[in-house]
């Protein structure tokens, strides 16, 4: 198939379109290079990759880029909430406006498998799991904008939506800005962290079965079609304070304390059921504890400097 990546350089887009080129697509990628990465250097050999480098909001651009598509795969974003709330009104016009855009003006025909995020369930009921039927409550204006956004896609039919765990994982376009990666990170270099509101707790995918998970709903697109889906880790369910027991467990040194006084900023708590997507036939293959090891590995190699959307 011809696939358009939007963001196809970006975090989960850098591990997605070498997957895609591997698997026989012909893949462009629209990105506008925001952060200077060079995530996909070595994909630059495949005669089935192409790269324009601009900007989501370039109507002329997308429409040329539209027109060959034989699906879309609307990546990119502004991502996360303190990138969002700084920036609202640019954050509005990729997240949401770039979207609308493309689903009023693709045909009918054309597949688009949107990239939610379950941080549209805010705060869920305590013990009990969110499901794809559970009330969206976003909290902050990452999540409302992504909620807009899904409405948008599945309105406008032929179109699979992903709301995907945080992702945690090694990237070409590394970010240290994800839970997971950050918390891994502390431990490596500081080896402590302080928590807030340890309780909190979410769900967890590893980047590359984010990307897993597109291919999947490719393949399976005709009996998933016209509904979203929870993608994370059903054994990840963890708050902080648990998920920095499973990093000590790989680096005994790193100390981890609840503070007594201040709260969290981002205020999501929720644990998922990713029962639905399972029932397709999807399981992720890289566990919480793998992602740590490999993260733990990446970090002899990364610093913070350049590798985070704060």
């Amino acid at each position: 198939m011809k696939i358009l990546v939007t963001g196809g350089a970006g975090y989960i887009g850098s591990v997605l379109t070498p997957l895609l080129l591997a698997e026989g697509h012909e893949v462009t990628v629209a990105d506008s290079f925001l952060y200077g990465q060079a995530s996909l250097l070595d994909s630059c050999h495949h005669r089935a990759l192409t790269i324009r480098r601009g900007d989501v909001r370039d109507t002329a651009l997308m429409g040329e880029l539209l027109k060959s598509a034989d699906a879309v795969f609307p990546l990119a974003c502004l991502t996360g909430a303190p990138l969002c709330e700084r920036e609202p009104l640019q954050a509005k016009s990729i997240n949401l406006d770039a979207v609308r855009w493309i689903v009023e003006h693709k045909s009918p025909n054309q597949k688009v498998i949107f990239p939610t995020t379950n941080s549209g369930y805010g705060v869920g009921q305590n013990g009990v799991h969110c499901t794809e039927e559970s009330p969206l409550n976003p909290i902050s204006n990452y999540g409302r904008l992504k909620v807009e956004a899904e409405k948008a896609v599945l309105g406008a039919g032929n179109s699979i939506s992903l709301r995907l765990a945080t992702a945690f994982g090694v990237s070409p376009r590394m970010r240290l800005d994800l839970l997971v990666n950050d918390f891994v990170y502390r431990a490596v270099t500081d080896r402590f962290v302080v928590l807030f509101e340890a309780h909190f707790k979410r769900n967890y995918i590893h980047v590359r079965d984010v990307a897993r998970a597109f291919l999947h709903g490719l393949k399976n697109f005709d009996r998933m079609r016209g509904q979203c889906y929870n993608v994370g880790l059903s054994d990840a369910n963890l708050s902080k304070k648990e998920l920095c027991a499973v990093i000590r467990q790989q680096v005994p040194s790193f100390t981890f304390m609840e503070a007594a006084v201040g709260e969290d900023p981002d205020k999501r708590n929720y644990i998922v059921s990713n029962a639905k997507i399972e029932a397709t036939g999807f399981k992720p293959e890289v566990s919480l504890e793998q992602g740590v090891a490999e993260l733990i590995k990446g970090y002899q190699i990364v610093r913070r400097n350049g590798f985070s959307n704060v």
